[in-house]
């Protein structure tokens, strides 16, 4: 079945599939289609220049196809990776972003937890115990509960 639409098709068949393969993309979330789409027009190229040799068989064309395939995932990767860094890294890290600010405690700190008001939110706060009242610095966070000390 694969060589007769490899046959009929011609080289055209890798075009086909890369472009199946890039609508998906843009259909789907994610990135990773692309990249084996990039392949498929890549040996689609090569198909056309090398289309009437008899090396060019469709098991050969299957393998140039799975190595470029795995050269372009692995290239694409490193380059979203890389252009991912955000110049903001704590946007999504709400209480990772608050370490180092000081507050003042709302509900006094007993057996070692207590509670903090920051702009809109109230925190749920460990420390040593403290009255309500007293100036505190966040020195770490973990999820929605901060560490304080005295300020």
């Amino acid at each position: 079945m694969i060589q007769r639409i490899a046959i009929e098709l011609g080289p055209w068949t890798w075009w086909v599939l890369g472009l199946v393969l890039l609508t998906a993309e843009v259909m789907l979330p994610g990135v990773f289609l692309i990249w084996i789409g990039l392949a498929a027009l890549f040996t689609g190229i090569l198909s056309l220049i090398l289309w009437d040799m008899a090396v060019w068989i469709w098991e050969v064309q299957l393998v140039v196809f799975s190595l470029l395939s795995l050269i372009s995932v692995f290239v694409g990767r490193r380059f979203v990776v890389s252009s991912a860094a955000s110049d903001q890294p704590l946007l999504n890290r709400r209480g990772e972003s608050l370490v180092g600010r000081t507050a003042v405690l709302e509900q006094p700190i007993a057996e070692g937890r207590g509670r903090v008001r920051l702009d809109d939110t109230t925190w749920v706060v460990e420390g040593p115990d403290l009255p309500a009242g007293t100036r505190v610095r966040i020195v770490a966070s973990s999820g929605r509960q901060l560490t304080v000390e005295r300020a």
